[in-house]
This record gives structure tokens, C-alpha cells and sequence, in this order.
């Protein structure tokens, strides 16, 4: 293990092990105090994050987006300090520290036992809102993580998801799809991050007036299981409750080739998303380039791509599945 390596898995142990026993309103003026001294130094991933902005909310001046900015970074920090406190949080507190519009959407999906994809942007507390559904709705399900260096800080990851209630499997390609696809065709629930695939497997989409690219593995699940695939959108405001939206399902459209299916399913998957962005900018956790002008160099010399603080390791489902377009249509057990 690197001496970098350590540090970073020190940290990590760190807040897991101190933050969850401070108060909850020290955690969370820890978290502002934080926010804004990576804020005002304005390092590369605080300048991506306002590059990102600036797509979300193009009328925006300057001033607009140095005030989103520090909004996203408070929310961002926000995030942190209650993941490492829920493992600490009772079960009333969990279920009170999230109210869901439209949550009939999954309670009748998972009822009709076809199993159910939800499917999330980077936004607010995604755990949280995993933790809400084991713990409110008694519901457990199957998430990916990718593969972290130093492996101890995979462990606390993987340790910390399964202490919320959720099964996480490693991200390994056609394994992981596979068995995803056996959890849904079981009638389970599987629960994806699912804007961001920087892999050439990924789906292009048109997002906020330009083409990114997303993970298919959704579609492709909810194309060869038959499971439901809703897109959530999460945010905060100005309350301890997290708020959230899920949305009505993807449907697979009825003609088509897998491909074309995928990508109809992908572009109204980045739409429900878009919708969700926009009315809450500063809750969208995108300190990483996404879109596909911004990682080319030729377009871009200067900035190479960022990582950021605390970055969540949660996979891109579909990154290393058979996910792409000239896929085999044969691709899960």
C-alpha cells in the first residue's frame, strides 16, 4: 500500500470512526466549514463543478455560479457528514430523514413481482435514500461497487452499504449483470447511480443540450427481466429531511433492435434526471467531467480530468457489462 493510498484509507476510517459520534448539528457544521474552505481555494474540482453548472443553468452570471458552487459543495459535504453518521442513526431516524413523492410507483412494482430498477443520478444522499427503503419499507437490494486501491477501503465501503441493508456486489463485468438479472427475475429490487459511464460502453444521450454518455445496464436489465426501471431524483432543503421524487417508469418501447431500444430507454432515462437537476442544481454532485466535448483534449487541453474529494465509489452499472450497442444480444445467465 502507497503512503498515499494510506492516507486516503486513514481519512476515510476517519470520518466513519469520529464524525458518526459527534452531534448531529457539530457533524453538520463541520460539513459547511469544510465546504467552504475547499470552496474559496477553487481547486479543479470545484471549477469542474461550476463548468457542469454552467450547462445546467446557461443564463447564469459568473456571480450565479460561484453562489451554485458553494451551494453544491455544502450539499456535497452535507452528504459525507450524514454517511458517516447513518450507520449510527436509529431506524426512526432513518425513516424520518426521508420523504418521497410518488413512492406508489415502487411500493406497486415491487408488489407485482416483476422486481424494480431504480435508477439515480448523483443527487443529495443517495445511501440515505437505499437506507430509507430497507429500513421504511422493509425492503432490502442488490447494489455494484467498483474496486478501490488501497483493498481495505473497498472492505469499509462494501461493510458500510451492508450495514444500511444492502447487498453490493463487486463490479466485475457480465458476473455483476448477471446476477442483477437473477435478483430482478426473483422479483427483487436493484438500486443503480446510473448518469455518469466514461467507458466506451456507455449510451450517448443528449443531457442539458449536449451528448454525454450513460450506463445501458438499466435498460438492458429492465429489456431482459421484464423488472420496472424508475429513475429517482433526490435533493435537500433547508429542513433536516431529505426530499425525493420517483419518477413514472421507463417503458421499452415495443419495436426496435436491442440497440435501438437501449438508447430510446437511456435519452428518457437522462431526461427524468435533467428534470430532476434543474429545479436543484446545487444537489447534483458532478465533480468529475461528463460531458463528451469536455473529454475530448483536443477541446479541452488544459484541465485534465479531475477526482474529487470523497469521490463515491459506487460502480457506473453497465461500464463492463455487455452493454454497448454491437453487444451479443445473449448477455446474462
Amino acid at each position: 500500500m502507497s503512503a498515499q493510498e494510506r492516507v486516503t484509507d486513514a481519512l476515510y476510517g476517519l470520518g466513519w470512526g469520529v464524525v458518526k459520534k459527534l452531534p448531529e448539528p457539530v457533524a453538520a457544521g463541520l460539513g459547511r466549514s469544510i465546504a467552504d474552505l475547499v470552496w474559496k481555494r477553487r481547486g479543479k474540482g470545484v471549477r469542474r463543478l461550476e463548468g457542469n453548472y454552467a450547462r445546467v443553468v446557461p443564463d447564469a452570471s459568473p456571480e450565479r455560479l460561484a453562489e451554485l458552487s458553494r451551494a453544491g459543495m455544502r450539499s456535497y459535504l452535507r452528504y459525507w457528514m450524514e454517511s458517516f453518521r447513518l450507520p449510527a442513526w436509529s431506524a426512526e431516524r432513518v425513516k424520518g430523514g426521508f420523504d418521497a413523492k410518488d413512492v406508489h410507483h415502487l411500493t406497486d412494482g415491487l408488489a407485482s413481482g416483476k422486481g424494480v430498477i431504480l435508477a439515480l443520478p448523483h443527487m443529495a444522499n443517495w445511501d440515505l435514500a437505499g437506507a430509507w427503503v430497507t429500513t421504511a419499507l422493509g425492503t432490502p437490494f442488490t447494489t455494484v461497487a467498483e474496486r478501490l486501491r488501497p483493498e481495505t477501503l473497498y472492505d469499509r465501503f462494501v461493510a458500510y452499504r451492508e450495514s444500511l441493508g444492502m447487498e453490493v456486489l463487486p463490479h466485475s463485468g457480465g458476473t455483476a449483470f448477471g446476477m442483477l438479472a437473477r435478483r430482478l427475475r426473483d422479483g427483487g429490487l436493484v438500486c443503480l447511480v446510473a448518469e455518469r459511464d466514461l467507458s466506451a460502453s456507455g449510451v450517448e444521450v443528449e443531457f442539458f443540450g449536449e451528448t454525454t454518455r450513460i450506463p445501458a445496464g438499466p435498460a438492458l436489465l429492465a429489456q431482459q427481466t421484464g423488472a420496472l426501471l424508475l429513475p429517482v431524483t433526490l435533493w435537500y432543503d433547508d429542513s433536516p429531511v431529505m426530499r425525493g421524487r420517483v419518477h413514472p417508469p421507463v417503458e421499452v418501447p415495443e419495436t426496435g433492435t436491442r440497440a435501438e431500444k437501449t438508447s430510446v430507454m437511456a435519452q428518457a432515462l437522462a431526461d427524468a434526471f435533467a428534470s430532476g437537476i434543474a429545479d436543484h442544481p446545487e444537489d447534483w454532485h458532478m465533480l468529475q467531467r461528463l460531458w463528451l466535448a469536455d473529454l475530448d483534449p483536443a477541446k479541452d487541453p488544459s484541465a485534465p480530468r479531475p477526482t474529487a474529494p470523497f469521490e463515491d465509489p459506487v460502480a457506473d452499472p453497465g461500464a463492463d457489462t455487455p452493454a454497448g450497442p454491437s453487444a451479443p444480444e445473449k448477455g446474462t445467465p
